[in-house]
């Protein structure tokens, strides 16, 4: 199983450590999260610092940027990383789209399948220096002079991944994504009984191999070196399920554990703003559901039991000291865990 883990993203000139001391303890990749600090930037400094781990946002926000804007984005990105940049985009919810980022809503899962379309659009352009001709329902892309055009990487095509919890984005993830971020609002069971079976029929009607398909995430982890270091880990994930279950885009997934009657408390309680007591009304059992729980001794088992045979990759974040021969360790056992995910296989045919 590959292990994925956040970099800093508030001061720039922590990126470029932590990228390394994280590529040197054995973690796959590094990534940044797309909330009060730019998405981007840091990864650039992780790119110049290291030399194997992948690269990538988890998620940029796609539909207020044009799709030519993200495009020459992650196009220096993947350039100057080697081809180790991969894109991971999330459409976020009508509220943010309207109201925090002044943009028109519409129908997420066939806008995201155009966007991602025409992304690709632009970078076959711009690596085959061939002509601009896009159009679909959602955008129109057809100049691309040559002073805007970057230089040919010589790379493969740039994966793009997914963000998905309905089912029309998660078979929308299968058919144009190369891989899928699951939401840490996930269980196993609604990844069995949901999202695999919906990711397999967007695969199926584009012709896509399960082997080149990241199945990344969907849950939490909670450990530390003691018990009390994992319940301190727990309390963090009641705060984060707490604020996740408080939107109703999530209901679909607490209902399928009989948890609708605490959707709808944590729902109230956001309206009443009452954002402070939310992680109290969630229970132990519901902690346990999204999350893998342990103690660094159990915790590779933990994973391979929430996780193992349907997750490609997960996030794993040790707490600030942890020492890096106890991550080297700890990350050993973990990616021992057997997955389907054989590696991308992008090309620049359209």
């Amino acid at each position: 199983m590959r292990v994925f883990t956040i970099l800093p993203q508030r001061y720039w000139r922590d990126a470029g450590p932590a990228a390394e001391a994280a590529e040197q303890a054995g973690f796959d990749a590094v990534m940044t999260v797309e909330l009060n600090h730019d998405v981007f930037t840091p990864l650039a400094f992780a790119a110049l610092a290291t030399e194997r781990v992948e690269l990538t946002p988890s998620v940029a926000v796609a539909f207020p940027r044009s799709p030519t804007v993200l495009a020459s984005q992650a196009w220096d990105l993947h350039a100057n990383s080697n081809g180790r940049f991969v894109l991971g985009l999330g459409s976020q919810v009508k509220g943010h789209n309207e109201r925090r980022f002044g943009v028109t809503w519409t129908a997420p899962a066939p806008r995201m399948r155009d966007y991602v379309r025409a992304l690709r659009a632009v970078w076959r352009c711009w690596e085959t220096r061939g002509r601009l001709s896009f159009e679909s329902q959602s955008y129109k892309l057809t100049l691309m002079t040559p002073d805007f055009s970057p230089e040919p990487t010589g790379l493969p095509m740039l994966p793009v991944t997914i963000a998905a919890v309905g089912e029309a984005m998660l078979r929308v993830a299968g058919q144009v994504g190369d891989g899928v971020r699951l939401h840490p609002l996930c269980s196993r069971k609604y990844l069995e009984e949901v999202c695999m079976p919906q990711m397999m029929e967007g695969m199926r009607r584009s012709g896509r191999n399960r082997l080149h398909f990241d199945v990344h995430g969907g849950g939490f982890v909670a450990t530390g070196p003691d018990e009390a270091a994992v319940a301190q880990a727990m309390q963090v994930v009641r705060r984060r399920i707490g604020f996740y279950g408080s939107t109703r885009t999530y209901m679909p997934i607490l209902a399928l554990h009989g948890l609708q009657d605490l959707g709808l408390k944590l729902h109230r309680m956001s309206v009443e703003g009452r954002w402070d007591q939310m992680a109290a009304a969630v229970p132990d059992d519901a902690v346990r559901i999204f999350a893998a729980c342990g103690t660094y001794a159990e915790i590779a088992q933990q994973i391979e039991q929430r996780f193992g045979g349907i997750a490609d990759s997960i996030d794993l974040h040790f707490p600030p000291g942890t020492p890096p021969g106890l991550q080297r360790e700890l990350l050993v056992d973990i990616r021992r865990i057997p997955h389907t995910f054989a590696g991308f296989d992008t090309n620049w045919e359209g």
